[in-house]
């Protein structure tokens, strides 16, 4: 049996709904009854040499969260790709949608303040080939992917969220990054450390995973993001995140920035 690591932006799973800007694990909280919830960000990767004839891409991504209440929220979200080849690639420069997510989560526990256990959470996603995947842009399969969230405050001020999850079809692409060569099944895990530094700001650092024992699925991703977020006013936030990845289905280099709105009360 052939075990792939991959660390990954949540980039690993397929577009990896985003919770928590700028960082893609996700947290264990849901929007509330009757309220929605959204978040964008524009992520600019610089790609590996392994990637050639891809040089570097541009996403950006929308994403809806709708509260229907006893701990269960819809979410749907799309990105906007921009794929740079080099002069070889007919088209050079591919720009359009990408493969869209459908999805619902379930917040199982909240963390009580007198208790020692985390709060949980679990989600399932479906992701459509809505993308071209004969420019790169979308990945050609369905992609279904469950996952659960634990979220712990180990003080005051820094809390602590784990994801684990499980790719049953399709690939962990988006756009080109990720894996895109067969579809098989991935374990995913991530975390995130955040620390609250003032009212307004928050800074953490990433780390994402996923294994398979599926040969073909042969691109490693091994990828962190280190940044934080600004509260601007109580339902609005700016995110800025840089991320540093390694191996092929990785990008060498991204900068992300994004910003989070939550409808108010």
């Amino acid at each position: 049996m052939r075990l792939v690591i991959v660390v990954a932006v949540m980039l690993t799973t397929p577009s990896l709904a985003t919770a928590q800007l700028p960082f893609y694990t996700d947290d264990a909280d849901v929007t509330p009854k009757g309220r929605t919830h959204f978040e964008s960000f524009n992520e600019y990767d610089w790609l590996p040499d392994s990637q050639l004839p891809h040089l570097r891409q541009n996403t950006v991504n929308m994403k809806f969260n709708v509260g229907l209440g006893h701990g269960l929220e819809l979410d749907l979200d799309a990105p906007l790709i921009t794929i740079v080849n080099d002069a070889t690639i007919v088209p050079r420069v591919p720009f359009g949608v990408g493969d869209t997510n459908f999805g619902i989560k379930w917040q199982m526990r909240e963390e009580g303040e007198d208790s020692s256990a985390p709060a949980l959470a679990s989600a399932l996603y479906i992701e459509t080939p809505t993308g071209n995947a004969a420019t790169g842009l979308g990945s050609g399969l369905v992609d279904t992917w469950v996952y659960v969230v634990a979220q712990k405050s180990l003080t005051h001020n820094i809390v602590l969220h784990l994801n684990g999850g499980y790719l049953f079809t399709g690939n962990t692409s988006t756009g080109v990054v990720g894996i895109t060569t067969a579809r098989g099944q991935v374990a995913t895990f991530g975390g995130s450390l955040v620390r609250k530094m003032t009212e307004a700001m928050t800074l953490g650092v990433e780390v994402t995973a996923a294994a398979t024992n599926n040969a073909e699925l042969g691109r490693t991703q091994l990828q962190a993001m280190f940044g934080g977020s600004l509260a601007l006013r109580e339902n609005l936030a700016v995110s800025l995140g840089v991320i540093v990845g390694r191996f092929e289905a990785s990008p060498r280099v991204g900068v992300l920035v994004g910003f989070a709105w939550d409808q108010p009360n």
